[in-house]
């Protein structure tokens, strides 16, 4: 008998370890991506009746929500407001689904979000005006989606963004000179939006950059000379803008740039290499 009392209280003792045991509301936020998200349709659905731990794509940690991975799993619908009350989620990956309705706002309050991808899905509407909020974020990817309107000025208060990948949107406007402040951003990929106006010198101050994306749009004027500061840059896409003058040789020769296609005005050419030497080996393209 008491050797039976000493292993119930035993088991007493590892229970919170063997179970998760997260909180009604940050349960229920997961439920109501469950049920907005249409989760019974999913690739892989959870199992409503077992531990939280154990569903897919969800990692706990310290008895909280720490990370959602559904990425490729057909989830058809919303973003809940809801998913606002995960506080302590730190990765959010819902690429190549099929979501629609605009990215919540409440999504921005998760101050311990590290990355959000949201990639390949249906989204509308604005990105959050207080995504500036995000001062952890270090990976905004929301890239073939129909988010239209301006940057937000708040994106430039994110310091620690090392990815900002929004290509192929509807985005509006320009790129502001508060640019500068993203001074860790390795990829800024702004490829086939409708932006326009002229490219701020401010990028050159961008030195970690690897990737620099700005084709198809409608940007103007000169390509700025800051430009060749980017000394860690591979690739460079500027074709089909609105650019005018050359190229100067300083930019297209840097060191690490093996991608580089530039547009020039309609009378002129097309200056374009792929995994070349850039100093040895340029392709004039005449239009």
């Amino acid at each position: 008998m008491k050797k039976l009392a000493l292993t119930l209280a035993f088991l007493l003792i590892i229970s919170p370890i063997a179970y998760s045991q997260i909180s009604d509301l940050e349960k229920n936020a997961l439920l109501d991506l469950y049920k907005s998200t249409e989760g019974t349709t999913w690739n892989t659905n959870w199992d409503l009746t077992k531990d939280v731990a154990s569903w897919n794509g969800i990692t706990v940690e310290n008895n909280t929500v720490t990370e959602i991975n559904l990425i490729m799993n057909n989830l058809t619908g919303s973003i809940p407001a809801t998913i606002g009350n995960l506080k302590s989620l730190r990765h959010l990956n819902l690429g190549f689904n099929k979501i629609s309705g605009k990215i919540p706002a409440e999504l921005t309050t998760i101050e311990s979000l590290v990355t959000i991808q949201l990639f390949m899905n249906q989204l509308e509407g604005q990105i959050p005006a207080e995504i500036g909020n995000l001062k952890n974020l270090k990976e905004l990817v929301l890239f073939n989606n129909f988010i239209e309107g301006n940057l937000p000025e708040s994106i430039y208060d994110i310091t620690n963004l090392e990815v900002l990948h929004l290509s192929s949107n509807k985005l509006i406007g320009s790129i502001s000179p508060s640019i500068k402040n993203l001074s860790n951003l390795k990829t800024l990929s702004l490829f086939d939006n409708e932006m326009s106006g002229t490219l701020p010198n401010q990028i050159g101050s961008l030195v970690n950059l690897t990737e620099l994306s700005l084709a198809n749009n409608s940007f103007t004027g000169e390509i700025p000379i800051e430009f060749n500061q980017l000394s860690k840059l591979e690739t460079l896409l500027l074709f089909n803008n609105k650019f005018i003058g050359t190229m100067s040789p300083s930019i297209q020769n840097l060191p690490k740039l093996l991608n580089f296609e530039y547009s020039h005005n309609p009378n002129e050419v097309d200056v374009s290499y792929k995994d070349m030497n850039p100093i040895t080996q340029v392709t004039v393209i005449p239009k």
